[in-house]
Order: C-alpha cells, then sequence, then structure tokens
C-alpha cells in the first residue's frame, strides 16, 4: 500500500514549512532515514530524513511551495505501483530532531534567467504591481495571505502577489478564482504596453530570480515588521576616543587568547547595561493580551550578511559574557551563520537587535525592527571628526548611533534617553568594563 509522507512539525510554534530543495528524484528508490528533501522555516533549513524504504513516486509538493504541518508532501510505494485518485494512503509523519542547519549547503541563492525559467509563460503575463495595486489580501497571525498551498503555487505560476488579492472565501481566504480574476485584470491592463517590449531584442530581457528560500522569509518579516509595529527613528552619536586607544592596547593580548577584537563586543556590552536601565526596551508586545513583555534575559541578535541574505544569530544572556567571551561568541555565530550551521536555538530568542553597518560605509540607517523585539540598535563608521570641547575645536573618533524603536512601547523620550546612556558607556571604557557578567 502507498504510503503519505505528511510535513513534520519542524520546530516549536512552527506552522508551515517552505521546500527548498528535494533531495531525490520521483521513481528513486529511498532507504529508510535517507534524507529525503530541504525544508525551511525561521530562516533554517532542515534536512528531512525518510522514515520509509521503498520508491519515491510522487513528490506531492513542488521545490518553492510553502506546505503547512501536517499536509502531505510526497507519496511512496513498491516498485512498479501506480497512484490514482482511487488509491489508497497510509499516512505517516517523519520524525525530525530539531533544526540544525541553517540557509542552503552552497549558501547562495538560486538565479533563473527568463530564457531558461521554468515557470510557465503566463507568468511572465502580467507584473504582479500592475495585476494586484488595488487590492489587499486578509493575514494570517503571522502576516501572511490566507491561501491553501494549491491556491499559492497557481497565484506563483499566474505572476499574481497574493499579498494584494482580496479574498472571497470564508474569513478573507483566497481562493483559485480570486487569483485568475486578478490575473485576467492585469493581463489587460499590460497588453497595450506589451507590444512595444516585444519588438525589444532578447539579449534586454531582465533577469528573474525567484523569491524562495531565505530570501522569501526576509521579505515577509520585514514586512510583517514594518505593518504591525509603530516604526520611530531616534539617532545619537558617541565619542570613542577613549574606546578606540584602549582596544589598540588590547588587541595584541587578544590574539594570544585567540580572540579576535572587534568594536562589536563593547556595543553589546553597552546595550545590555543600558536594556538593565531601561527594561521597555527589552520587551515585546502581546497585542492578543494588550500586555507590553518585559523580558528578563538579555539575549543581543547580530545581523549577519550572508551570501543568502541576512540572517540574525542571537548572544544569548550576553550580559553574563566578558568582553573577550563576546566577542569570541560573536565570530563564532558570524561562521555558523555564513558556513549554513546555525542551529534553531542560535536564532530564536533574541530581545534585542544590534545592526553594524560600519563596515559597509553610509552615513545613517533606518533599522527595521526585528519583530517581536520593540526596538533595533545601528551602528555606524567610527570616524575622526572635528568637535568642540571645552571651547576647543579638536578631533576625536565619533561614532553614530541609530535606534529604529517601536512607538506603541517605547516612547521618544525613553529612546533618546537609552541611546544616550549606551553613547556614555562607550565614551568612557572604564565604566564599561565595570558592568558585571
Amino acid at each position: 500500500m502507498a504510503v503519505e509522507l505528511e510535513m513534520p512539525e519542524l520546530a516549536e510554534s512552527v506552522v508551515e514549512g517552505e521546500i527548498v530543495k528535494w533531495l531525490v528524484n520521483e521513481g528513486d528508490r529511498v532507504e529508510q532515514d535517507q534524507l529525503l528533501v530541504e525544508v525551511m522555516t525561521d530562516k533554517v533549513t532542515v534536512e528531512v530524513p525518510s522514515p520509509y524504504a521503498g520508491i519515491l513516486l510522487k513528490q506531492v509538493a513542488k521545490e518553492g511551495e510553502v506546505v503547512p504541518i501536517g499536509k502531505p508532501i510526497a507519496i511512496f510505494g513498491e516498485p512498479g505501483e501506480k497512484i490514482d485518485d482511487t488509491t489508497k494512503l497510509e499516512h505517516v509523519t517523519p520524525h525530525v530532531q530539531p533544526v540544525e542547519a541553517a540557509t542552503p549547503a552552497n549558501g547562495k541563492v538560486e538565479q533563473q534567467t527568463a530564457a531558461a525559467s521554468e515557470a510557465p509563460k503566463n507568468a511572465r503575463a502580467a507584473e504582479p504591481a500592475a495585476s494586484t495595486a488595488r487590492e489587499t489580501a486578509d493575514t494570517s497571525l503571522a502576516g501572511k495571505p490566507l491561501a491553501a498551498p494549491a491556491v499559492r503555487k497557481l497565484a506563483r505560476e499566474l505572476g499574481v502577489d497574493l499579498a494584494a488579492v482580496r479574498g472571497s472565501g470564508e474569513g478573507g481566504r483566497i481562493q483559485r478564482g480570486d487569483v485568475e480574476r486578478v490575473s485576467k485584470a492585469g493581463a489587460s491592463e499590460a497588453a497595450p504596453a506589451a507590444a512595444p517590449r516585444a519588438q525589444a531584442a532578447p539579449s534586454a530581457l531582465p533577469e528573474r530570480v525567484p523569491l524562495r528560500g531565505l530570501r522569501r522569509n526576509i521579505a515577509q518579516h520585514m514586512v510583517h515588521s514594518k505593518h504591525t509595529a509603530a516604526h520611530t527613528l531616534q539617532v545619537d552619536e558617541a565619542d570613542m576616543t577613549e574606546l578606540v586607544r584602549w582596544r589598540a592596547r588590547s588587541k595584541e593580548r587578544a590574539a594570544e587568547r585567540g580572540v579576535k577584537l572587534t568594536y562589536l563586543p563593547f556595543f553589546v556590552k553597552a546595550a545590555t547595561a543600558a536594556l538593565k536601565k531601561y527594561p521597555f526596551v527589552n520587551a515585546s508586545l502581546d497585542d492578543a493580551a494588550s500586555e507590553i513583555v518585559l523580558k528578563k534575559n538579555y539575549n543581543i541578535g547580530i545581523a549577519t550578511d550572508t551570501e543568502a541574505g541576512l540572517v540574525v544569530p542571537v548572544i544569548h544572556d550576553a550580559d553574563r559574557l566578558s568582553i573577550f567571551d563576546l566577542a569570541r561568541e560573536i565570530v563564532n555565530l558570524a561562521e555558523k551563520a555564513r558556513s549554513g550551521k546555525l542551529s534553531h536555538d542560535d536564532i530564536t530568542g533574541g530581545t534585542f537587535t544590534i545592526t553594524n553597518v560600519g563596515s559597509v560605509g553610509g552615513l545613517l540607517t533606518f533599522p527595521v525592527i526585528n519583530h517581536p523585539e520593540v526596538a533595533i540598535m545601528g551602528t555606524h563608521s567610527i570616524q575622526e571628526r572635528p568637535v568642540v570641547r571645552d571651547g576647543q575645536i579638536v578631533v576625536r573618533s565619533m561614532v553614530y548611533l541609530s535606534l529604529g524603536f517601536d512607538h506603541r512601547v517605547v516612547d521618544g523620550a525613553l529612546a533618546a534617553r537609552f541611546l544616550r546612556e549606551i553613547a556614555d558607556l562607550l565614551a568612557a571604557p572604564e565604566l564599561l568594563l565595570m558592568e558585571g557578567n
């Protein structure tokens, strides 16, 4: 009898997973516990083993499809076995250990050109912006449009953005007819302009990169944050002159202990001290209960740029670590992020996030809050600038600090005091280093 595999529960509170890559083709024989498919959730990718030995008769869920927990993803059977609508199926859910790996193994985003795309040709008929600009979808608690996997698949094939489709089903759920209606409307709007474009040289066709895996997860998370939190910005600057000197004197000793001493550990140390003084910044908002949740742990997320996209590994209990310990943990998490070896615990439980754009450049950034946190701090380039001290113009090493915060929880005055506390600690290394573990 054929066996139907269901999407496993990949981690606590996770309700769905995206099929990133099938590791076995239809018709192949699979042994029990052989790795079967890569599934992504919460920016972490899991390799799911097969609980069954047999022939993979059908990949029910295709690559790029988002499948709810408990829904079918594949059908197994015996050699020569056929399946149709009358086939009786047993149901098996793979047992998966807590998430072990983050991002695709190669750390790279898949790319696809217009000429080589495997998507149906009618997916090019209308741009999502043209076809869906006048509608807005109802969303789930996770901020995603309410639609079944088959409807999501149809939308991808037709080039329709589900976030801009008004569903006609119960509770605003998007139906196949809603997607087809919007697709037809977009095609008619795009038709007059299509003819001139068709006359352009084929070499001018744009490249299309599928919004899948980590990049799609980032997009959904950022949109959810912007639609949920009342984003506001506070900017201050810190005099880093003494800290620059202290770090220069300590780099050799740090290197002897195998520590790469950057400025980021100092920013983390200053942030944890300020969070203890201003607990409403180390919080989240429970909208359902109308309660502000003040966190008692100080778990600092470090936004990390990888080839596949942005991930935010978390330093748990950062307030208990020394500067050298923080430096080691930052390097360790960054290496795991870029090599695709972050665990689920490595990216969950954050209470406050720091994004360091100083190494990239630019004067200032307005960082997007890492929901459900209520604040995120951006750190920038440390530059020598003329400033006034005691009536005299002197050259000091200065850095801009920016704080993106949720105005529903954090008032502007509180944000200003919080950022000033960090700036004062950075300006006085002796005070910063007195902060207990």
